[in-house]
């Protein structure tokens, strides 16, 4: 019999707070600051459930890499009509688009930074 088990992804960076307070805006969802040191997580609604990790010697991920290998990165899901909305409250927040080469016409996936360097899309899904 399989014990049961969940995951986590966890984001390492040298400021986890202010990180935590950036990703609980964007996704609407709580910060919880536990007993284990240099961790905090953002668990919300719908499944989210995040933690950052303090690193002392932290440095953002370059992107895009130049052999043009994919690195982790947080796929985040919106409603088609909600896409230029998420993209305001997102860069409202601190991210920066990392991919503008399109910037004409309706787009169903926008990459951004997150303030800490990590990439992260918010992707459309139909409802």
């Amino acid at each position: 019999m399989a014990v049961p088990k969940t995951s986590v992804l966890v984001l390492d960076c040298a400021e986890p707070e202010e990180l935590a307070d950036f990703y609980a805006a964007l996704l609407n969802a709580e910060v919880h600051v536990g007993n284990e040191l240099d961790i905090v997580e953002i668990v919300g609604h719908s499944g989210v459930h995040l933690a950052i990790r303090r690193d002392h010697g932290y440095a953002p991920p370059s992107w895009p890499r130049p052999d043009d290998s994919q690195q982790a990165h947080l796929r985040i899901l919106v409603a088609r009509e909600d896409i230029d909305e998420a993209e305001r409250e997102a860069v409202g927040l601190g991210a920066r688009p990392l991919d503008t080469k399109n910037n004409g016409g309706a787009r169903d996936t926008r990459l951004y930074s997150d303030p800490a360097g990590h990439s992260f899309t918010l992707a459309t899904h139909d409802q």
